[in-house]
């Protein structure tokens, strides 16, 4: 698939990527002027860089510009002295980041009935939405569109590997035992996290925070965990829930 070709794709899938393009070259060097790549939070998904450490340096930067949410930047190496290369020759690179359509991403863990109800609202706005659950059968109850995704998992955790620090999580799982490996290994995978919520009440919180402790989880990032999730309008009924998560999850958007 060609270069174009897979930004275009990742557009569309509220995936999030950075060109990296050779600007100038100059001695020995393992690349030539004007090569290109695309790299995701996963690597290089297409074209070539050069390969070796040079090239394992711009997707490394290139994956923290993900991160930072900055604008394009510039980077020249000596690849002797900068890279630890023999190659005596330097290089020029352009970072140039582009973001999905989907200018925002909610991870849901659990796909009951509060879920389903989150979803039907987050369907209809330019959000990408992932949904994880064990249960096949409650999966295939999730509503239907473009911008929603279901994952069977054999444990909710194995989910975790969908998130990122930009991602928004909301925790609607079976119960605080399944809920806590969720929080512990997004804490501690992705403590910058944008935001991590979990359905529940104070008396959960209270539970939660002893045992993310237990985890080795610092007070200082369980304060990141929003327990009960939602903004405090509604009843207990899941419509009234998913319509306060929705809120809240537009109020942390607006930030």
């Amino acid at each position: 698939m060609e270069i174009w070709e897979v930004i275009a794709q990742h557009r569309r899938e509220g995936v999030d990527c950075v060109v990296v393009t050779i600007l100038a070259v100059r001695g020995s060097v393992p690349g030539v002027k004007g090569a290109k790549a695309v790299v995701t939070a996963q690597g290089i998904e297409a074209g070539t860089l050069g390969g070796g450490k040079v090239e394992a340096r711009a997707v490394a930067v290139a994956q923290e510009l993900l991160k930072s949410g900055d604008t394009c930047l510039e980077r020249t190496w000596n690849l002797q002295q900068d890279i630890g290369m023999t190659c005596g020759g330097e290089m020029r690179f352009l970072f140039e980041p582009v973001r999905s359509e989907s200018s925002w991403h909610v991870v849901i863990f659990g796909a009951g009935h509060v879920a389903q109800a989150l979803v039907t609202l987050l369907a209809r706005l330019s959000c990408k939405v992932d949904v994880i659950d064990p249960r096949a059968n409650w999966l295939e109850m999730i509503p239907i569109s473009a911008n929603v995704k279901c994952h069977r998992v054999d444990d909710y955790v194995d989910g975790v590997k969908l998130v990122t620090d930009r991602s928004m999580v909301v925790c609607l799982s079976q119960g605080h035992s399944t809920d806590r490996p969720v929080l512990s290994a997004v804490l501690k995978q992705y403590p910058e996290v944008r935001f991590l919520g979990v359905i529940g009440s104070a008396s959960k919180r209270a539970v939660l925070t002893r045992e993310l402790r237990e985890d080795g989880i610092s007070d200082e990032l369980i304060q990141r965990m929003v327990c009960p999730v939602g903004l405090p309008i509604g009843t207990n009924e899941p419509s009234e829930i998913a319509i306060s998560i929705a809120a809240q999850l537009l109020e942390v958007r607006g930030r």
